[in-house]
């Protein structure tokens, strides 16, 4: 007969358990490790992105087992790095910064994930009806997001009240792009090295081309008419594209071919040009960066106008999550935070109300502390934003969509294209005439290629 020691028994026992138990403890830490995803961001490098990468530890305190890593770059490196990227399917990105031009077209290509059918429908924490509805169908395709709008903007008018004042101007809340050109060349100091406006001069398409197709609208002009035919050498289209050049070259900043928004930003902030025409969401950083003497006596008018109303652009940069992330899950984690109404109160209080991403979510205008940071051009973001329409962006009929730019995919090859020629007129090397002409037999080109004509 087997004669059993159960006290041996039982203390092997005890072991045994005492080992499985740090088995599992062992195992359920690697679990837990192996559960921890780091997530590639590309971000455009504006000033509210800059901000949102600031404050990213808030995010790890909520979602701890997620890691964030931010690819920021200028918007000229970001569209070309992210569109590759999605393209040839490479994965290096888990969440990509993408604007409204892109949102339908990548859509369409089924290159980024339908976040309504996925995450928005099912995530009630999120808020979705809170979104300003011109700005979410810009994120939109077919009705279904594919984006979340980080922030939604329009255009208007910088200027300096001080110089208005002492050179005896009224700057009108809604003035005609005659009056601005009036208003440039009595403003325009050689003495003190003040231009009497600064303008984007900087080739591609959403850089120099964004405000000129604005002052195309306006002026009664358009890219292309009803069968795609191109109409840069049409008499308005022309005239305008004359007009804007002509005002950067004889009242706009010097070198202003190699300008964007961000020399603009900073001419405007150091006092060194009277008025700025550019985008509203850089309201927050004028007011923020520029010295006392700039900061005390900046004014807001409406986007100039001439024979078309409403003449601001309308714009969001959303976003978005490409099919080949393989951690969509921790992906969307971040973009509901980052577009939601804590993160938007979150950057108020540590970054500054006037700082906070604008024209995303209705919210954001009931605010007591954001109504009183951004009393001076608050109410001028939301009614440039309800002007502005891409479904009928001209006067004259077209065929495409889009204030500032035109929805097809061709545009961004003619849109680059395009901008170095009047580059080319900007800094002097070609008249705009002729950047209009090599311009239109490219772009007749590309369209034939693509097949719009014939």
């Amino acid at each position: 007969m087997l004669k059993i020691n159960w006290r041996t028994a039982i203390a092997g026992s005890r072991a045994s358990t005492l080992a499985l138990s740090v088995a599992i403890g062992l195992y359920g830490a690697h679990a837990a490790r192996s559960e921890e995803v780091t997530l590639t961001v590309a971000l455009a490098a504006n000033p509210q992105m800059q901000t949102a990468a600031k404050l990213v530890d808030s995010f790890y305190a909520k979602y701890p087992d997620i890691k964030v890593k931010f690819q920021t770059l200028p918007e000229n490196q970001l569209r070309p790095t992210v569109l590759k990227d999605v393209a040839t399917n490479s994965g290096q990105f888990d969440v990509v910064m993408i604007g409204a031009y892109e949102v339908p077209l990548w859509a369409e290509k089924g290159w980024i994930t339908n976040l309504t059918q996925q995450y928005v429908t099912k995530d009630k924490q999120w808020h979705a009806d809170d979104l300003i509805k011109p700005i979410r169908n810009l994120v939109s395709y077919k009705g279904d997001m594919y984006a979340t709008p980080f922030y939604g903007s329009s255009s208007f008018m910088f200027y300096r009240k001080d110089l208005f004042k002492k050179a005896g101007l009224a700057m009108p809340e809604q003035p005609t792009w005659n009056q601005i050109a009036e208003f440039a060349a009595k403003l325009d100091n050689k003495s003190t090295n003040t231009s009497g406006i600064c303008l984007r001069g900087i080739p591609g398409w959403g850089q120099s081309l964004a405000p000129l197709t604005t002052v195309i609208n306006t002026f009664g002009g358009r890219w292309f008419d009803e069968k795609w035919q191109p109409q840069l050498s049409s008499p308005k289209t022309k005239e305008a594209i004359n007009f804007y050049v002509n005002l950067l070259k004889t009242h706009g900043q010097p070198d202003a071919a190699k300008d964007g928004w961000q020399e603009c930003l900073q001419l405007f902030t150091q006092g060194k040009t009277a008025m700025w025409y550019d985008d509203t969401v850089f309201a927050g950083p004028v007011l923020d960066q520029a010295s006392p003497e700039v900061k005390n006596n900046v004014g807001f008018a409406l986007a100039p106008i001439k024979e078309k109303a409403g003449s601001g652009w309308l714009w969001a940069w959303g976003l978005s999550i490409p099919k080949t992330s393989k951690h969509q899950d921790a992906a969307w984690k971040l973009i509901s935070w980052l577009t939601s109404e804590e993160y938007i109160k979150l950057a108020g209080e540590k970054a500054g109300w006037g700082t906070v991403p604008p024209g995303s979510r209705e919210s954001t205008y009931k605010l007591p502390e954001y109504q009183k940071a951004t009393s001076d051009y608050a109410d001028l973001t939301l009614k440039s934003i309800s002007a502005a329409d891409p479904l009928k962006p001209t006067i004259d009929p077209v065929p495409y969509t889009g204030v500032q730019y035109v929805t097809i995919p061709e545009f961004e090859q003619i849109g680059d294209f395009t901008s170095q020629q009047l580059a080319g007129a900007i800094s002097g090397q070609m008249s705009a005439d002729e950047a209009i002409a090599a311009s239109e037999k490219k772009i007749k080109e590309i369209m034939t290629d693509a097949g719009y004509l014939k």
